[in-house]
């Protein structure tokens, strides 16, 4: 009897499946072909909270534009347009 009720279970909405979004280059898919270090808004999107930066399995950047956001990253920290370090960056 009670394999039966478990057998007729049926579900008034349907169950909710989480489905990731795809990943994707933002650089390839927007046409972007150089990566400005003096854009540090734009960069921050490529760093977390205490500014280490995102790596390519997170961001979906692929190997040749992770290496010039990389660079970029490093460079604007050299000129001090972002922290090298920080609390709650974003």
């Amino acid at each position: 009897m009670a394999t039966e009720i478990a057998n007729s279970v049926t579900y008034l909405t349907p169950i909710a499946v989480d489905t990731k979004k795809k990943k994707y280059c933002r650089f390839k898919k927007f046409g972007i072909k150089y990566v400005d270090y003096k854009d540090a808004q734009f960069l921050l999107r490529f760093v977390n909270e205490q500014g280490r930066i995102y790596p390519r399995r997170l961001t979906g950047t692929s190997q040749k534009f992770q290496k010039k956001v990389a660079q970029a990253i490093k460079r604007a920290r050299h000129l001090a347009l972002m922290p090298y370090v920080a609390d709650l960056l974003k």
